[in-house]
C-alpha cells in the first residue's frame, strides 16, 4: 500500500499571524482567522494579492488599492469564496473600489511583521476580501507565517520513509516555495492559491496514484479536501477551537505536526520506497497538468 500526505500551510505547517483592516468600519482586527471571516458571509471572497510586501510599503499611503493594482498590473488569485465567482467579476469589483487605500495594507503589514520579525524564515502574504453583494473591498489582510517547531523534522521523516509530502494552500505559490525550500519539499509538489475545491481535486487526483492519501488541515477551507481524503487529520497546533464540521470529519486530531509520523508508522502495511522520486515527479507533472489553475 502506497501513501501520500497533503498539507495545508497556514496553521498546519506554519504558525501564522494575521491582521485585517475593516475598510467599511475603519476597524483593526488583529489575529483574525481570515478564512473564518470570509466563510461567515456567503458574499465574501478572499483574494491573495501577488505583490511584493516591500512594494506595498513603498506605495503612496493615500493611493487607492484599486489604483495601485491597476497601475502595477498586480495579479491576484481567489483563495476562498462563499459562492461560485469568476476572476473577471472579482477584478471588476476590485478595480472599481474607491474605499480601500494602501495605508490599510501598510498598517496590517506593520502589525504582522512585528509578530514575526525575529523568526529565522518568514513568509509574508497580502490579500483582500471582496463583498460581492456590496460591490466593494470590505477588508484588507496581511499574514506572516513561519514553520512550526517540528515541521521540517516531520517532512524529513516522511521522505525517509518514502512518503511524498505535498502542500495545497490558498497562499501565494512563490511564498510557499520559499517555505518548501526550508522544509525540503520539491517545488513541483507545491500548489498555491488553491481554493477549497482545488484542494479537494488535488487529493482526488492523487488517489489515482496512491492507495491512501492523507489530508492534514486546520480550517474550514480544508474541509472539502478532508472529506475526499482516505485519512483526514485535523491539527490544533495553532488553535484549539475548531468548527464542529472539522472535528466530525477528522479521523485523527493532533496538537503537533510531528504526530503525522506516528499515524503513518501505525500503518505498517505501506510499501512506499525512498527510491520512488522518479515516480513522484511523474505524478506531480500529471496532477499539475490536470488541476485547474
Amino acid at each position: 500500500m502506497t501513501i501520500a500526505v497533503v498539507f495545508d500551510s497556514a496553521g498546519t505547517l506554519l504558525y501564522t499571524y494575521r491582521h485585517a483592516t475593516d475598510v467599511i468600519n475603519h476597524q483593526s482586527l488583529p489575529g483574525i482567522e481570515t478564512t473564518m471571516l470570509t466563510c461567515s458571509n456567503p458574499d465574501r471572497v478572499l483574494c491573495v494579492i501577488h505583490s511584493n510586501s516591500r512594494d506595498i510599503m513603498d506605495a503612496p499611503a493615500d493611493e487607492l488599492a484599486s489604483q495601485y493594482m491597476q497601475r502595477n498590473n498586480i495579479a491576484f488569485g481567489v483563495a476562498c469564496a462563499g459562492r461560485v465567482v469568476t476572476t473577471e467579476s472579482i477584478r471588476d469589483v476590485i478595480y472599481a473600489d474607491t474605499h480601500a487605500k494602501m495605508h490599510d495594507f501598510q498598517e496590517s503589514l506593520i502589525q504582522v511583521w512585528q509578530q514575526a520579525k525575529k523568526e529565522e524564515i518568514v513568509a509574508l502574504n497580502n490579500g483582500l476580501i471582496v463583498n460581492v453583494a456590496l460591490s466593494r473591498i470590505e477588508f484588507v489582510v496581511s499574514a506572516a507565517g513561519y514553520p512550526f517547531e517540528g515541521a521540517r523534522e516531520t517532512i524529513t521523516g516522511l521522505h525517509q520513509l518514502g512518503v511524498p509530502a505535498f502542500i495545497a494552500s490558498g497562499d501565494r505559490e512563490a511564498k510557499l516555495e520559499k517555505i518548501a525550500d526550508y522544509l525540503g519539499i520539491p517545488h513541483e509538489r507545491v500548489f498555491g492559491v488553491a481554493t477549497p475545491s482545488v484542494k479537494a481535486q488535488i487529493v482526488t487526483d492523487l488517489k489515482e496514484y496512491y492507495d491512501q492519501v492523507m489530508m492534514v488541515g486546520d480550517s474550514v477551507n480544508d474541509l472539502k479536501a478532508m472529506k475526499v481524503a482516505d485519512i483526514a487529520v485535523l491539527t490544533m497546533q495553532q488553535c484549539a477551537t475548531k468548527h464542529r464540521s472539522l472535528i466530525d470529519e477528522a479521523d485523527y486530531t493532533i496538537t503537533d505536526v510531528r504526530e503525522v509520523l506516528g499515524i503513518i508508522s501505525e500503518m505498517d502495511t505501506f510499501t512506499n520506497s525512498p527510491d520512488d522520486d522518479c515516480r513522484n515527479r511523474a505524478v506531480c507533472h500529471n496532477i499539475r497538468t490536470d488541476t485547474p489553475q
